[in-house]
């Protein structure tokens, strides 16, 4: 009895209840409402052990620092929640107090105490990290915007099936509730089985996936790209016919009945793949179409649009539609990107164009959400009058924001932050349901590397304009590698962009794109920069001292990067395998800058004046750190990626220069380097 007393007295005393300690409790999202209330409770992540329910509502799924939480009796619970769906707040939302020896917990609904469990959670870590008690306070706590789905893009590639899992329980941790899927060819169709590439996915596993997800409050939709973007269907011989264009596999020829028929069998297997779903997106971005029959090329899409939104509509989904099409052929477009055009003009352009919308207004399907995307401008006067128009029309609209575009090798621009938390913000005052972040598969970052925009787009889609960008960063180091590292010292991200923006061109001439390398006849000569000339020792490092000075300042980042990397390894910082991913990007920007100054080594060397060829010994130092470097950052990328197509896997005709599409196997992440090897065995 003694022996428990004293232990019991460790547990409660034993942490520590200084007041500045409140700052060690670090949450994402940021609840809507956080009221200290000046002191500290008697719990901590030792003592709470059981729940209580009046109601006998069930324990949600718990996670890290709760999960051996189990129901119990009245007197002996730590945790006394409820259900209460007359609570006055939004769906989703949830109080808590936490007393001297108690904690209350409050929910608008099952979804709501979900999420106040995670909220705890995360507080239980801190206790734990920091050895202190949970604080006395009281959390009000409720999403700003309904639907937060992020996209996730598998048509170039896969990852392993277990790490699709993990990924819904870390989104789950952030309150993120929807998926959109864009399958492409990466679903097992069974309607149209020619369809699926040879490594997709069976339904079934998808229906588990979808099953698992709708346990953590993750709603998953499906997106089956239809009018244009169709290259995944119209690249196979048998669905030539329903070609625009007979010698593009771009787009679909709407005034054929046969494109419905393809199409809607389909959305079908999606609908099934998804079966917890309530939206089918059925793409339609960046399509021109041949004009025929009379119709113009708006007509033909509004025609394509009502036919797939009647679908939906019959299988009770609600039709999603990229929205970019109309607003081009109507003439309202080029305004939402830019942001330099005073409001007068855009108005003037509006004035001017507007009625090529509205003559079309009652072909416009009243079912259907019309997403506005705009990854970059999205804050213009162009792109919110755009969305008013759809909300002054009667029309649904929703917003699309980016956290990966079309950057190489790792998101850029502050892993889009800035754009993200510009078009919730924009979302929330505008009172809209929701917001997508889009993740796009065009250039094929790792995963790993898109969580701190997924992170962004749950802070401020769940607690609009609460913190400050850098306050963000900050409690995203907290959640991300521990409460120890959250302070601007561990800051590596920003840091790493820099080298991989001077990394994409490094080894290319001007005025060519590393995007387009694997389409070039000679991409040795047309591409790669020129090799040092023995004849003329000195002119290749003038020639390119700017490259030369950008490696040289990308290496002194690089170092700086690898520094915090190994600290935060050393000192077993939590996602371990997160900063296996970073450092593999590191070591390839690195390896490039580092060819660079071996180059010019070799030019200003003076061994070259008697010898009509690149020493073959350095050309081979240079191949042989290419292989190992490429080994080591395909061994931790293949961890979680499926890294290589299937030989028997068709590649479309590529019509947006997608990297990730350029070759089946992993080539294409280093198509700069492989053909500046081959160059220098050559010379």
């Amino acid at each position: 009895m003694r022996l428990a007393l004293i232990l019991f007295i460790f547990i409660v005393l034993g942490c520590s209840n200084d007041s500045k300690n409140i700052d060690q409790f670090k949450l994402l999202p940021t609840v809507q409402n956080f009221t200290f209330n000046e002191g500290f409770s008697n719990l901590n992540h030792n003592n709470i052990n059981y729940a209580f329910s009046n109601n006998n509502d069930q324990l949600p799924i718990l996670y890290d620092f709760t999960n051996h939480i189990s129901n119990s009796n009245e007197n002996e619970a730590s945790i006394h929640y409820v259900i209460n769906n007359d609570l006055e707040l939004e769906s989703e939302g949830y109080i808590i107090n936490i007393l001297k020896n108690k904690i209350s917990i409050e929910a608008k609904d099952k979804q709501g105490l979900f999420y106040a469990f995670i909220t705890l959670d995360q507080m239980l870590e801190d206790s734990k990290a920091n050895n202190i008690n949970l604080p006395l306070l009281t959390i009000k706590d409720f999403p700003s915007l309904k639907f937060r789905p992020i996209h996730i893009d598998v048509k170039h590639h896969l990852e392993k099936k277990y790490y699709y899992f993990n990924l819904i329980d870390h989104l789950a941790k952030q309150k993120i509730n929807g998926i959109i899927v864009e399958f492409e060819d990466k679903l097992k169709y069974q309607l149209r089985p020619e369809i699926g590439a040879p490594s997709a996915l069976e339904i079934d596993w998808w229906i588990e996936l979808s099953d698992y997800a709708i346990q953590r409050n993750i709603m998953i939709n499906p997106l089956v790209q239809g009018l244009g973007h169709a290259s995944f269907i119209l690249k196979h011989d048998k669905y030539k016919h329903l070609r625009d264009v007979p010698n593009s596999d771009w787009a679909f020829n709407p005034l054929n009945p046969k494109t419905y028929e393809l199409q809607f069998d389909l959305y079908l297997d999606a609908i099934r793949a998804t079966p917890h779903g309530k939206y089918l997106h059925v793409g339609g971005d960046e399509v021109h179409l041949v004009e025929r029959n009379g119709k113009s090329e708006l007509e033909l899409n509004l025609i394509w649009l009502s036919k797939v939104c009647q679908f939906a509509e019959k299988h009770n989904r609600t039709p999603i539609f990229w929205d970019d099409m109309p607003l081009k052929h109507a003439g309202v477009y080029s305004p939402m990107f830019d942001s330099e055009i005073s409001e007068e003009k855009v108005d003037e352009i509006w004035k001017k164009n507007e009625l090529n919308l509205n003559k079309f207004i009652e072909k416009f399907p009243k079912n259907a959400i019309y997403m506005r995307w705009n990854y970059q401008k999205s804050d213009t006067y162009g792109n919110l009058k755009a969305m008013d128009w759809y909300s002054k029309n009667d029309l649904n609209v929703m917003g699309a924001t980016a956290g990966q575009t079309r950057w190489t090798l790792m998101p850029q621009n502050q892993s889009n932050i800035p754009q993200i938390k510009a078009f919730a913000i924009n979302s929330i005052e505008k009172k809209l349901d929701g917001l997508l972040l889009t993740l796009w598969d065009d250039d094929s970052p790792h995963f790993e590397l898109y969580k701190r925009g997924i992170a962004a787009f749950a802070e401020y889609s769940w607690s609009g304009n609460k913190i400050t960008i850098n306050q963000f960063k900050i409690n995203h180091r907290h959640r991300t590698f521990g409460s120890k590292f959250s302070s601007n010292k561990y800051e590596f991200i920003d840091k790493l962009e820099k080298p991989v923006s001077l990394w994409l061109n490094m080894l290319l001439k001007e005025n060519v794109r590393r995007s387009s390398i694997a389409k070039a006849k000679n991409p040795k000569e047309t591409f790669i920069i020129e090799l040092p000339d023995h004849k003329n020792p000195g002119n290749w490092s003038k020639k390119y001292s700017k490259k030369i000075n950008d490696a040289k300042n990308s290496l002194l980042i690089s170092s700086e990067v690898e520094s915090v990397i190994k600290e935060l390894q050393e000192k077993k910082s939590n996602n371990k395998f997160t900063l296996e991913v970073y450092n593999q990007v590191n070591e390839l920007v690195k390896f490039t800058s580092n060819v660079i100054i071996s180059l010019e080594k070799i030019d200003m060397s003076g061994k070259g004046k008697f010898e009509s060829k690149i020493d073959s010994n350095e050309v081979k130092k240079i191949e042989q750190k290419f292989l190992s470097m490429r080994n080591r950052f395909e061994k931790v990328y293949a961890k979680s990626r499926i890294l290589e197509k299937s030989d028997n896997y068709i590649l479309d005709q590529d019509h947006h220069d997608h990297p990730a599409n350029q070759s089946k196997n992993f080539d294409w992440q280093f198509f700069s380097e492989l053909f500046l090897i081959e160059k220098l065995k050559e010379n």
